[in-house]
């Protein structure tokens, strides 16, 4: 599936689109979606064969929107997509949730990558394989730090109580220089507060 993330508020893309459907009228779905006790109201808008770009030989594509209003009548979230599939009432809430998942994962594994796994520096170092096992290293630390994310309750815990990723990772490493632990479970516990910290020797 080929699938492209289509003008937004913040993109300046959105007043070319915005001229284009301005007086026509959109096909629209709204779905009722339970969030705990609070009802949102999901209300999606769009049109098929929009030209991706000014000129006679543009791109044409399904282009479709998301809107989400909280219980109160505000407008929590909306973002647009385009895609080379066809959209309907049947597949565009679907499409939508694609959408916004492939940015989910955008934010929070590549953007990590890159801020706090230094992916984008240039491990060109050694004659042969020096830089592939820097850049394998690297993906392996990110593997299985999300998986003690996902699987570990005292490493979110930790997590938790340090907020940021940068933050946490170097109070774990300045903890484990500094100070003697009996165990890893010893260290998270620590970090959380649940243990009072030892002291030096």
């Amino acid at each position: 599936m080929r699938y492209y993330r289509g003008p937004t508020r913040n993109n300046p893309g959105v007043g070319i689109i915005e001229e284009y459907i301005t007086g026509v009228e959109l096909a629209t779905h709204q779905e009722i979606v339970k969030r705990g006790k609070k009802k949102y109201v999901y209300r999606y808008r769009w049109i098929e064969d929009v030209p991706l770009r000014d000129g006679e030989d543009a791109l044409k594509v399904n282009w479709f929107e998301i809107q989400i209003i909280d219980p109160s009548g505000e407008e929590t979230y909306r973002n647009s997509f385009i895609t080379d599939l066809e959209v309907s009432r049947n597949n565009v809430a679907d499409f939508a949730l694609c959408g916004r998942t492939r940015w989910k994962i955008e934010n929070e594994t590549f953007n990590v990558l890159k801020a706090n796994y230094n992916l984008e520096h240039n491990f060109g170092h050694g004659k042969q394989h020096l830089s592939s096992i820097l850049v394998t290293l690297n993906l392996l630390a990110f593997a299985f730090h999300t998986t003690c994310d996902i699987a570990d309750e005292l490493w979110r815990k930790a997590r938790a109580k340090l907020g940021t990723r940068r933050l946490f990772f170097s109070t774990l490493a300045a903890s484990t220089i500094l100070l003697i632990f009996e165990s890893w479970q010893d260290l998270l516990q620590r970090l959380v507060g649940a243990k009072p910290a030892p002291r030096p020797p």
